[in-house]
C-alpha cells in the first residue's frame, strides 16, 4: 500500500483500496520506487525544494505519461516508500522537447519495461469521491500535491512528477486537464499509456466542470493539416510520418511532391504568406527581417535537384537485429527533388556576413514555425561554411518541383541543405542565427546521433557524439518486394532500387546479386528521367541528388528462393557495410547496411 502526498483523506482511503500483484514485471515495480532520483535530477537539492508551483508552466509536455510499455516510454524511476531498492538511471538521458514519441525522450524508459502488457491487478472501489475542478486546480504544486483530469476521470500523479521524461515539464498540466496536450502529444491515448494512468485514478470530476471541459477544449491542432495522398505508408499520423510504397518511389527520378516522403515533428503550422517574415540574427548589422517577396524579388532563383533522406531511413532492418526507438521506416524514407529560391549565402553576403564574422562564428541556426503547446519551435544548425560555401548549395527554397512549396514541405520557405541529413532541412523557417555555437534544439542536442552498438538507454550520452550532418552511402532494392513471386518461365528477374551518398559525392557503382552476396552483377545507373537525355555529371563534391538503377539477371537453373542483395559504392570508394549488427545503433540511425529482399520462385 502507499500514500500520494498531498491527498485529503477520502482520496487516500480510495487510494489505500489498490493492491497490486505480487507478479507484477518489473518495470512496474520501478514505478511505485527509486527513493534517490530526486538527488539525480537535482544535485544537493531535495526535488520538492526546488520543483514549486512558481516554475512556469511554459514547457512541453513532450513524453507525459508515455511511458513504457510500448513503442514510447520514459524512465523508470520513482521517489516512493518502502520499495524495492533498486538502480536509477542517469537522468541525463532522459530528454525533452520530443513530440508525439517519435524519438529518444520517449524511448528512455521503454529499454527498462519492455513492451508486454503491465502485469498489475489493480482494484479499487466503485465509489470514489467526486471532485470540482476548483478543487483540482488548488493541487498544482508538489507541496499541495499534482492533480490532474482526463476524461471526467481525476488523477494524482504527485508521485510520478520526479520520473516524467520531460522532467519538470509535465507541471504544464498541473491542477487541469490533459485533453489539450495530449491532444497535440497524440500518442498518449494509446491502451497501454491509459493503463498507467489508471493507477493514480483518487476521483471522478463533477459533472457540470466535465460539461464546461468539453466547451473549452481546443480544437485538434492537427485538424488544420494537409490532406495527404492515399498511397503514403503511414507510420504516425499526428504528427504525420509517411513515406510512398517502394515500387512508386522509383517510378520517377524526380518524386511527385505528393509523393515525397513527409517527416513532421509537430503540427504543421498554418502560415499567410503576406504576413510571413524570415528573421536574420547574427551579421553587423542588426537583425534583418524579409518578407517572401523579399526573398523573390532581391536575391537571383537558384535551382538545385537534390535528394533529402531521413536519418532514420530503413529503421525498419535494423529492428530485425534488435529493437530500436523510433518510426518504424522502410526503405522510402527517401526522395529526391527540385527546389529553387534564394541562395543562403547570397542573402547573408548581402546583410555584411565578412572575414570578421567568419573568424567569430561557426555555425548557421535555422529555426522553424512549427511549435509545440510551449511556443518551442523545431530547431537545427549546419557548419558555418556549408552555409556559406559557393559549392554548397544551400537554399532558402520557396519552390518544390517548380511551384510553391507544399503545405507539408514547408510553405512559404524552408531551407534546402544538400547532402545533409533531412533534420537539419529546417521547413516553416522563421529565423536564422549566425552563431559561435551550434543549436540547442532538442533535435541537434539529444537526438540524430549515431552511437556503438554497446551503448544503451543506460549508457548513453548525447553530448559524446556529434550531431549528424552528412550522411553515409545507401542503396535499397524497390523492386520487387520482400516475399514476391517470380516466374520461372520468365526465366530472368528485373531488379530496381535507388542509391545515394552524402555530402555530394556522387554514386558511381551499385552492385546486384541474387544469392545472397556470393555473386554479383553491376547495375544500369540513371541520373534523369527514364527515356530523357542523361542530366551531365555534377561537379566533383556536387552530386546532391540520387541515382535510380536497374538489372535484369538470368534466374539461377534449380532455384527456388532467391535472396536478392545490392551495394553501393560513392565517388570516395565508401561502400555499404554487408550487415547491420556492426551498425546497430539504440536510435536505429544511419541504417546502410547492404539491402536483402528475399523473394520466391516458381
Amino acid at each position: 500500500m502507499m500514500q500520494l502526498r498531498g491527498k485529503p483523506p477520502r482520496a487516500a482511503a480510495a487510494v489505500q483500496t489498490l493492491r497490486i500483484d505480487s507478479g507484477m514485471s518489473s518495470a512496474m515495480q520501478q514505478l511505485r520506487h527509486c527513493h534517490g532520483l530526486a538527488r539525480v535530477l537535482l544535485p544537493g537539492a531535495h526535488s520538492a525544494q526546488r520543483l514549486k508551483s512558481n516554475i512556469p508552466l511554459a514547457s512541453a509536455c513532450s513524453g507525459l505519461l508515455s511511458l513504457r510499455w510500448g513503442s514510447y516510454s520514459s524512465d523508470n524511476s520513482h521517489r516512493g516508500h518502502n520499495y524495492y531498492n533498486t538502480r536509477v538511471p542517469k537522468f541525463r538521458y532522459v530528454l525533452t522537447g520530443l513530440v508525439a514519441g517519435t524519438g529518444a525522450v520517449l524511448a528512455y524508459g521503454f529499454h527498462h519495461s519492455k513492451p508486454e502488457r503491465a502485469a498489475a491487478s489493480v482494484t479499487q472501489t466503485s465509489s470514489l469521491p467526486v471532485y470540482t475542478q476548483d478543487e483540482v486546480s488548488k493541487h498544482s504544486s508538489l507541496d499541495e500535491g499534482i492533480w490532474v483530469t482526463y476524461k471526467g476521470s481525476v488523477y494524482d500523479i504527485t508521485k510520478f512528477v520526479s520520473m516524467h521524461p520531460g522532467g519538470d515539464k509535465i507541471l504544464l498540466a498541473a491542477g487541469r486537464a490533459l485533453e489539450p496536450f495530449w491532444a497535440l502529444y497524440a500518442v498518449h491515448g494509446q491502451e497501454h499509456v491509459l493503463e498507467i494512468l489508471s493507477e493514480y485514478k483518487v476521483g471522478v470530476l463533477r459533472l457540470e466542470d466535465c460539461k464546461k471541459q468539453e466547451l473549452s477544449n481546443p480544437a485538434d491542432p492537427y485538424s488544420t493539416d494537409p490532406p495527404r495522398h492515399p498511397a503514403l505508408v503511414i507510420n504516425s499520423s499526428k504528427p504525420f510520418n509517411g513515406e510512398p510504397p517502394p515500387a512508386l518511389l522509383t517510378d520517377n527520378y524526380i518524386t511527385p511532391s505528393a509523393l515525397f516522403f513527409k517527416r513532421n515533428h509537430l503540427p504543421v503550422p498554418q502560415i499567410d504568406p503576406d504576413k510571413y517574415r524570415l528573421q536574420i540574427e547574427g551579421l553587423p548589422g542588426g537583425a534583418v527581417s524579409l518578407s517572401l517577396e523579399d526573398l523573390k524579388t532581391r536575391f537571383p532563383k537558384h535551382t538545385v535537384t537534390a535528394t533529402l533522406q531521413c536519418a532514420g531511413n530503413r529503421r525498419s532492418d535494423m529492428n530485425k537485429v534488435k529493437q530500436v526507438k523510433g518510426l518504424n521506416w522502410g526503405v522510402a524514407a527517401i526522395s529526391n527533388a527540385t527546389w529553387s529560391g534564394a541562395s543562403l549565402r547570397d542573402v547573408l553576403c548581402h546583410y555584411g556576413f565578412g572575414p570578421e564574422v567568419a573568424a567569430k562564428a561557426q555555425h548557421v541556426q535555422f529555426e522553424g514555425l512549427d511549435r509545440d503547446v510551449t511556443g518551442t519551435s523545431y530547431g537545427a544548425s549546419i557548419p558555418l561554411n556549408k552555409a556559406v560555401s559557393e559549392e554548397g548549395d544551400v537554399l532558402l527554397a520557396y519552390e518544390m518541383n517548380g511551384e510553391d512549396l507544399p503545405q507539408d514541405h514547408g510553405y512559404p520557405v524552408r531551407v534546402v541543405v544538400p547532402g545533409v541529413v533531412g533534420a537539419r532541412n529546417v521547413k516553416w523557417l522563421g529565423k536564422i542565427v549566425v552563431s559561435e555555437e551550434e543549436s540547442q534544439s532538442h533535435w541537434q542536442q539529444n537526438d540524430y546521433k549515431g552511437f556503438s552498438p554497446s551503448i544503451d538507454w543506460d549508457t548513453v550520452d548525447y553530448k559524446s557524439a556529434p550531431a549528424i550532418q552528412e550522411l553515409p552511402v545507401q542503396s535499397a532494392i524497390t523492386q520487387p518486394a520482400e516475399g514476391a513471386v517470380v516466374d520461372r518461365d520468365m526465366e530472368e528477374v528485373t531488379v530496381k532500387g535507388y542509391a545515394w551518398s552524402g555530402g555530394g559525392r556522387e554514386v558511381v557503382r551499385v552492385d546486384v546479386s541474387l544469392d545472397g552476396g556470393k555473386t554479383w552483377h553491376v547495375a544500369e545507373l540513371q541520373s534523369g528521367e527514364k527515356g530523357q537525355q542523361p542530366a551531365p555529371p555534377p561537379p566533383p563534391g556536387r552530386a546532391w541528388a540520387w541515382k535510380l538503377w536497374e538489372i535484369t539477371i538470368p534466374l539461377p537453373e534449380g532455384a527456388q528462393e532467391l535472396e536478392l542483395v545490392c551495394k553501393a559504392v560513392d565517388s570516395s570508394y565508401n561502400s555499404q557495410p554487408d550487415s547491420m549488427a556492426p551498425i546497430w545503433n539504440l536510435r536505429g540511425v544511419l541504417s546502410n547496411a547492404w539491402h536483402r529482399v528475399k523473394v520466391n520462385v516458381k
